[in-house]
């Protein structure tokens, strides 16, 4: 079994489901913070490869529920400027695993971590018409005070 590195928002329903059905899997996940990684251009563009650049971004993100940010609208060079300033517009999961990466749960390695299956592969937001999940910076300084 494969050591998944596993790029979340701290607190997304989704994220946890995808994470178990990895675990269930048998991979030995590593689970990280997609909001505070310190990413650069470069470490961030690789996880895209050849998709178009629309995909790249998280559709739940508020950015892009608001109209504010139109993923078909901009370039890759502007996308990852975005995303470097607000992480939220991030496709998530980012994963890494064996010497490859990808953005989002439905495609390699994620597919082949996960094998074949005949159900739907757990990606999209588990709330799309209720609450957002919690801000992970607010349930931090709860849990601190």
């Amino acid at each position: 079994m494969a050591t998944v590195v596993f790029y979340e928002k701290p607190g997304c329903g989704t994220n946890a489901r995808q994470k178990q059905m990895l675990k269930a899997a048998g991979h030995e996940l590593v689970v990280k913070s997609l909001l505070t990684e310190p990413w650069t251009a470069e470490r961030l563009r690789g996880f895209f490869g050849e998709t178009p650049v629309a995909s790249w971004f998280n559709p739940a993100a508020p950015a892009v529920k608001s109209g504010a940010v139109d993923p078909t609208a901009v370039e890759a060079e502007a996308a990852i400027a975005l995303m470097l300033a607000e992480p939220l517009l991030i496709r998530r999961p980012l994963v890494e695993a064996d010497g490859q990466s990808c953005a989002g749960f439905d495609r390699a390695p994620v597919t082949w971590l996960l094998g074949e299956t005949d159900g739907p592969v757990a990606e999209g937001c588990s709330r799309p018409a209720g609450p957002p999940c919690p801000d992970p910076a607010q349930s931090e300084k709860t849990s601190l005070s």
